[in-house]
């Protein structure tokens, strides 16, 4: 979040480029093969980074694109390093071809004229998502406007160990309540890590009667009010945590290790068959389930945007359109590889096509599309921004 501030300071914004054009697919395939493209994505999950590869050896396979991972610890280092080489007049063949991002990040590269496009709604592959059932078109309420390709589906769950914490909880106050009867046995990433971040946006829509001021830029005239049932709330949550909340996991997958270790018994998680993945890879008990809230929890789509000054668009509009790919969304949702939710709209797929999710066991942790219940939209990503810094001010100091 502190590198988003710099955007405030650009330039006159450039025009949006197009070119290659990503309606001639064959003249993109033509000119992508023998190119590479330099993903700039989080690098914090093994089995993230797994999946990356593969889709690196099937582009390489199917099309001559060579896919170098770069993995980050926070997207916004990939956003500074554009708005600094525009800044620097690198116009051209700049060192970011794609990112992995959504939310905050997007709406400021997209606001500051820093992305390549629109070519997202152009790809073959999109006449397969579902474009009236899923988010794929706002991004954070920030229309995409096909600057942006989408390839996974999230929704926030809690994780826990049934061997100590046998019932779903109905609600952020039934969390605190638990919590207070069970110190030192729940926790969250640090923000402004995303998931920790999202910790905080789950709570505050769960908590307010009144969720529309939410869904448009926060202000200085209603921030206070509306944030004032969070703060109380994280007054009352914070010291019942593990390690009374002056000390908190970096990352998810440091979160979940808690679990595992028999440190914690609760967790938030951001893909609803992460529980599933981890006991089949050995990283959490089988004893562990999976639940949302009453109230509907916070959903999105994660994206993949290329930079204006890419100098391989045709190769990331090719490793973007191959990530909406049956085969690629399929692969995403096995809970054995990731457990993501797909993108795509089951109807619109070939019998043959379709049976590739058919086959799949979503696993004994994974919760229906029915269990997941409503999805509560992304706030305006203003939000998360100040509630973050505002976080840290409070609370991130007393490590």
């Amino acid at each position: 979040m502190k590198h988003l501030a710099l955007i405030a300071a650009l330039m006159a914004p450039l025009p949006a480029q197009a070119n290659p054009d990503p309606a001639d697919w064959d003249a993109v395939m033509t000119e992508a093969a023998g190119q590479t493209v330099y993903w700039n994505a989080w690098g914090g999950s093994t089995t993230t980074n797994d999946f990356i590869a593969w889709v690196g050896a099937r582009v390489a396979e199917d099309y001559g694109v060579t896919l170098e991972h770069v993995k980050l610890t926070d997207t916004a280092d990939a956003v500074t390093r554009v708005l600094s080489e525009k800044q620097a007049g690198v116009d051209d063949d700049g060192a970011i071809d794609m990112i992995w991002i959504n939310g905050a990040n997007f709406a400021a590269m997209k606001e500051a004229d820093l992305l390549f496009g629109p070519f997202a709604e152009q790809l073959p592959n999109w006449a397969v998502v579902d474009t009236s059932g899923k988010t794929v078109q706002t991004d954070f309420t920030v229309p995409a406007e096909g600057y942006e390709a989408p390839w996974a589906m999230a929704q926030v769950v809690f994780i826990h160990d049934t061997a100590d914490l046998a019932e779903p909880l109905a609600n952020m106050a039934a969390i605190l309540e638990w919590s207070t009867a069970n110190p030192g046995r729940f926790t969250y990433p640090q923000p402004p890590d995303f998931l920790g971040a999202t910790f905080l946006k789950q709570a505050l829509v769960d908590l307010i009667d009144d969720q529309t001021p939410l869904y448009a830029p926060a202000t200085d005239e209603n921030y206070n009010a509306v944030t004032a049932p969070l703060w109380d709330y994280l007054d009352a949550l914070t010291p019942t945590l593990w390690r009374q909340g002056r000390a908190y996991p970096a990352t998810g997958p440091a979160q979940l290790q808690l679990i595992a270790d028999g440190e914690v018994d609760l967790a938030i998680s951001f893909s609803p068959g992460e529980a599933t993945t981890a006991i089949a890879n050995q990283q959490l008990p089988d004893t562990v389930r999976t639940f949302v809230l009453d109230k509907g929890t916070i959903g999105n789509a994660s994206f993949v945007a290329i930079p204006y000054n890419s100098g391989s668009a045709a190769g990331a509009m090719v490793v973007a359109n191959f990530l909406m790919s049956p085969e690629a969304q399929a692969r995403a949702q096995d809970p054995n590889i990731l457990g993501y939710g797909t993108v795509l709209d089951m109807d619109a797929l070939t019998d043959a096509d379709r049976a590739l999710f058919d086959a799949l066991d979503l696993g004994i942790a994974t919760l229906s599309p029915a269990e997941l219940g409503p999805v509560v939209a992304e706030p305006h990503p203003s939000w998360m921004t100040r509630i973050t810094d505002d976080w840290t001010a409070r609370y991130g100091t007393a490590q």
